[in-house]
């Protein structure tokens, strides 16, 4: 066996443990590694360099909306999770705290953020005064800690990276506004950069974010047929501002409390790109986040072909500086391992350049998607490979809308319900009455939750009767097993 064949086979088959064959994909692909302390990750820089992509692109969203950046701290007083008592009491589980600094006791234990409603609702209410200080679109790029039992590498870890967008404003109506715009900002993202088709719904009563008054998220589907939650968005209502007495003086003379928002993404994301387009060979990555979009193996035999093969590359390298982003392997490694670690790292287009294209003034591109092969001549390729990164992350986002609907299922009988989240997995679409009581028998005897409630609902009332209590149905729900 070749060192180049060993290479990939050492990944677990995705049919036969798709846990496995994630947790050394993440490994091998150098994305992140464990930390010493229990939970935790390190990300390693090809894992990162994905996730500064990430937020390169969702933070040119964000400010297209009129969000600009700031920074809050680490530290939060207790005093202040205890002012929103819904808040705290669904945190409470999760929360670190610091007791101890410089070798003496605080007076007042400090939680290392779960998320920052609490400190950025009691500074908002320092700065707004009038009607005229609103709306606040404010997003900080962080870190938050959540002590987590069960842990995965970018899926569920005690210390992640995200983003939280929180925002104030005069009425419920803006504040509502904002929190679907953020959602549409979040599917456009996951659709158009990650290639992750997503469902669009509101989270129920059990599932929302602790404080709020509504929650929405994007769901995704992944490999296995689990449901994972890529990005929330939540309606706060009055609740935190009430708690921190954010109060403005309207136009009309009276004092009025502000509505509120936050919303969230995080690394999670990564895992949800990984999971959502890998195979049996390792990682694919859209060409929107991936570090390299492209990576040029130069090939030769003989050291009378390495000039020629060089000079080639150097020319390709000047052309398309700016233009994609490329990596050039010109390591010590046989073309063989290198073509098997570049499709293990996801790179969508792989660059063949050998004796033969010199000759040809030409190169070879090898999709990574679907190992189809094309030659392009030099002179064509400075238009053909954007068109051709484009043309895969189109085919990525189809495939995986493809297997969306091929796992999507709906029923009207739980029977049959139990059987699909058993055997299948996937979504399952059903008429629902909107019972927390029933949803949590649910989750007691299938292990499934409800992912969302989705807002493309049918047109006019749901006519029929829950498939769970027989009452009639309010409404349709996506269920799943989850990460």
């Amino acid at each position: 066996m070749t060192n180049e064949e060993k290479y990939v086979e050492e990944i677990a088959d995705q049919g036969d443990n798709f846990s496995q064959w994630y947790n050394q994909v993440v490994r091998k692909a150098e994305l992140a590694d464990y930390a010493p302390v229990r939970g935790c990750m390190i990300i390693r820089p090809y894992g990162y360099a994905i996730w500064e992509n990430v937020q390169r692109l969702m933070d040119a969203r964000f400010k297209e909306t009129g969000v600009v950046n700031a920074y809050f701290p680490l530290l939060i007083p207790r005093s202040f999770l205890e002012k929103e008592a819904e808040h705290v009491e669904g945190f409470a589980p999760e929360v670190a705290w610091v007791t101890r600094g410089g070798g003496e006791e605080l007076e007042e234990p400090l939680a290392i953020r779960p998320t920052s409603e609490t400190i950025i609702g009691h500074t908002y209410a320092k700065w707004i005064q009038s009607y005229r200080d609103l709306p606040i679109l404010i997003n900080q790029w962080n870190n938050v800690m959540r002590w987590e039992k069960r842990t995965t590498l970018f899926l569920r870890t005690s210390e992640f990276l995200w983003q939280e967008g929180h925002t104030a404003h005069r009425t419920l109506e803006e504040a509502q506004e904002r929190t679907l715009q953020m959602l549409e900002v979040y599917r456009a993202f996951a659709e158009e950069d990650a290639a992750i088709p997503v469902l669009v719904g509101r989270k129920s009563e059990n599932e929302k974010f602790a404080g709020a008054l509504r929650t929405y998220s994007i769901e995704a589907l992944m490999g296995d047929g689990k449901a994972l939650q890529a990005g929330t968005s939540h309606n706060l209502g009055q609740n935190f501002a009430r708690g921190f007495d954010m109060q403005y003086l309207d136009a009309d003379g009276q004092r009025k409390l502000c509505a509120t928002t936050s919303w969230g993404v995080s690394t999670r994301i990564i895992g949800g790109i990984i999971m959502v387009h890998g195979d049996s060979s390792g990682l694919i990555l859209p060409p929107r986040v991936a570090p390299y979009q492209t990576v040029v193996v130069p090939i030769w035999r003989k050291d009378a072909e390495k000039s020629a093969v060089g000079a080639l590359v150097e020319r390709v390298e000047k052309m398309l500086k700016g233009k994609v982003r490329l990596k050039v392997d010109m390591s010590e490694n046989t073309p063989g391992w290198k073509f098997n670690e570049w499709e293990m790292r996801g790179v969508p287009i792989r660059m063949e350049i050998g004796p033969r294209d010199a000759q040809n003034d030409s190169v070879m591109l090898v999709r990574r998607d679907n190992r189809v092969k094309e030659a392009v001549p030099l002179d064509a390729l400075q238009a053909r490979l954007p068109e051709l990164l484009e043309e895969v992350q189109h085919a990525l986002f189809q495939r995986a809308l493809e297997f969306r609907a091929r796992n999507t299922y709906y029923t009207d009988s739980y029977e049959e319900f139990k059987h699909i989240i058993a055997e299948k997995r996937g979504f399952v679409r059903v008429k629902w009455a909107e019972d927390s009581a029933a949803e949590l028998a649910i989750k007691e005897e299938t292990k499934a939750t409800l992912r969302v409630i989705p807002l493309d609902q049918p047109e006019g009332d749901v006519q029929g009767k829950c498939f769970y209590t027989g009452k009639p149905a309010t409404c349709e729900a996506v269920f799943a097993r989850a990460y």
